[in-house]
């Protein structure tokens, strides 16, 4: 998963980029001012940096510079309000890769890092429309929505189909993983739980989950999947 530092002194609108940004797959380390920035940042783990410009204690320009000097090679999406030409060429000009102004839509911003992540070659780069699959928290991560936390059996059934996505998962795999004897498990059960599974994502996200079924045989998912530890 992609690790990015968010730079932002506005409470709430950096409480809704956490939540946004994670939803979409990336595991983020939020801060208020310069000094929590300088606190934080790690350069071996963090990929790419999203920077307010106006902070309590300082200009974000002079923070870009300082990493640039450094040679820091990290990823810099400026996100601000000051969002005037000058002040666009100006970011550019001292290292900012992007230049984006708050009134634009999120799911631009998420464009934007998915993105800039394949521009860095980051091997874990999110893509836009990529289901995530968290084994450790119990989360699956819809593409541009929230985590949904997952029951233990959901994350073993989940698991078991988006580590094969696009191919064929038969029902005796699936019920395997579940630590169950195919040959004396009620299998109307699993066809419950994957009934439950689909309304819980589609109540939860909005999105419709992307599972296949092949009668009698097994399931497929069918999209983009990431599976972390």
């Amino acid at each position: 998963m992609l690790d990015v530092i968010l730079l932002e002194d506005e409470a709430v609108l950096r409480e809704e980029l956490t939540e946004f940004l994670v939803g979409c797959g990336y595991r983020i380390d939020a801060e208020s001012t310069l000094a929590g920035f300088h606190r934080r940042f790690d350069p071996r783990r963090h990929s790419i940096a999203i920077l307010d410009i106006g902070l309590p204690d300082g200009d974000g320009l002079t923070l870009i510079r300082e990493l640039r000097a450094r040679g820091e090679h990290i990823g810099i999406v400026v996100f601000t309000a000051r969002g005037e030409a000058r002040d666009r060429i100006s970011g550019l000009d001292i290292g900012a890769d992007h230049y984006l102004a708050k009134t634009l839509d999120l799911d631009e911003l998420a464009a934007t890092l998915a993105a800039l992540g394949r521009r860095l070659e980051v091997p874990n780069a999110v893509q836009a429309d990529t289901w995530v699959l968290e084994q450790g928290p119990r989360n699956l991560h819809p593409p541009r929505g929230r985590a949904i936390a997952l029951s233990e059996q959901d994350l073993t059934v989940l698991q078991e189909l988006m580590c094969n996505a696009g191919s064929l998962v038969s029902r005796r795999q699936i019920i395997e993983a579940l630590g169950e004897d195919f040959f004396s498990y009620d299998q109307r059960r699993l066809d419950t739980q994957m009934r439950r599974l689909r309304r819980k994502v589609d109540e939860l996200s909005g999105l419709t989950l992307p599972i296949n079924t092949a009668r009698n045989q097994g399931y497929r998912f069918h999209a983009k999947a990431l599976v972390n530890s």
